[in-house]
């Protein structure tokens, strides 16, 4: 998977991490506050020489107003280090440039390189011990290497820290720079989930008005054929095996109507759609769903489809010999909760679809969390928010 920024580095193994250009980058964007610090002390001098510290105070904080909108167009050139997507757009609005270069100019340049003057000089000062202090007493030599040998130690522990504080910084001039920007992501998001939601509907609805009906009139002629035929002739074995197929075929696709859009959950709400998909798990399901009102459409089909592939993975996966799905509404949050007392060590990373149930989930604002230590249990936790 393509890594676009710092704070997505920090996801990454710490071997493949420490490896990339990502702690070098983030150093460099760090460093890069250099550049509106020295215009800040510049003018703060210059001040002070034709009067006193308030006076240089009240210049600087003058002279953060026309530079405001360059110190926005710095910061969107830098942004680049530790996010290779940066905003789109020319630049932001004027208010919003001005807000950015005052935080810019007079707040955060000294933080960025205290940081990076900090956590990368205090491992480098230990690793050069041995070159900065003299060696020659007993036990001095073997000293500077432990020294030496700890400051080591550190700089993987210094590449996460300046990484950890670039990505933020870089995720923060972001929100100032393109606001709007997120908002519309977050509309996009609901317009393809319910774009979702409608083809699959339309997909039922064909299949059940359809296919499904021209597999019953089918596996209805056979039969009327099968009674026209001499019994126990070949052409009477034929077409008995073909009205079994038929049928077979219409199970299957009534199965999989089910699995598109169960009518349950349309007519009787998600606790019973919920109590459906337990009884026909090949484990026992206690199901202890209470909710005192019918939920949106969008929160209840989310909902069932996190239990329904949450229960398909204990059957499947866990080795559990029982399950449990639990339910309810605190205010406005819908909670369920999934549990079973199997083996344990799900991992999202591996394909387990949990990442997929995650994505669906926040698609309608919720979230998922997961906790399975190897040897159980394993339970997953959900809250999606009711808003009417």
């Amino acid at each position: 998977m393509r890594t676009s920024t710092a704070l997505e580095a920090l996801a990454r193994r710490p071997a493949s991490f420490l490896r990339s250009s990502w702690p070098w980058r983030a150093l460099a964007y760090l460093l890069a506050s250099a550049v509106p610090g020295g215009v800040v002390i510049a003018v703060g001098l210059a001040a002070s020489l034709l009067g006193s510290v308030p006076t240089a105070a009240v210049a600087v904080a003058v002279a953060a107003v026309p530079l405001a909108p360059l110190a926005a167009r710095y910061e969107r050139w830098r942004l680049r280090l530790v996010d290779l997507a940066p905003p789109a757009g020319a630049g932001a609005a004027p208010r919003r440039a001005a807000v950015l270069g005052a935080v810019s100019l007079l707040a955060l340049w000294w933080i960025d390189l205290a940081v990076a003057c900090l956590v990368v000089a205090g491992p480098a000062v230990l690793v050069l011990s041995p070159v900065l202090q003299p060696t020659d007493e007993d036990g001095a030599l073997a000293a500077a290497l432990a020294v030496s040998a700890a400051g080591l130690l550190l700089l993987p522990v210094a590449a996460y820290v300046v990484t950890a504080w670039a990505g933020a910084r870089g995720a923060a001039v972001r929100a100032l720079l393109a606001p709007d920007e997120l908002a519309e992501v977050l509309r996009s998001r609901a317009r393809l989930v319910d774009a979702y939601e409608t083809e699959r509907r339309r997909i039922e609805r064909d299949l059940h008005d359809g296919a499904q009906q021209r597999l019953v009139a089918l596996s209805m002629r056979l039969g009327l054929a099968l009674l026209d035929l001499p019994p126990g002739s070949p052409a009477a074995g034929q077409v008995a095996l073909a009205q079994e197929e038929a049928q077979a075929a219409l199970a299957e696709l009534r199965e999989l109507i089910r699995g598109v859009h169960p009518q349950v959950l349309t007519d009787r709400g998600l606790a019973a759609a919920v109590r459906d998909v337990a009884g026909r798990s090949p484990v026992p399901v206690d199901v202890d769903v209470r909710l005192p009102r019918r939920l949106p459409g969008a929160v209840e089909t989310a909902a069932y489809y996190v239990v329904a592939e949450a229960l398909a993975n204990v059957a499947r996966h866990s080795r559990a010999e029982r399950a449990r799905v639990r339910g309810r509404l605190a205010g406005d949050v819908l909670a369920l909760e999934v549990r079973d007392d199997g083996a344990g060590g799900a991992d999202p990373a591996r394909g387990s679809g949990v990442a997929g149930l995650a994505d669906r989930v926040a698609a309608v604002g919720g979230r998922l969390s997961l906790s399975s230590p190897p040897g159980g249990p394993t339970t997953m936790s959900v809250e999606i928010p009711c808003a009417w």
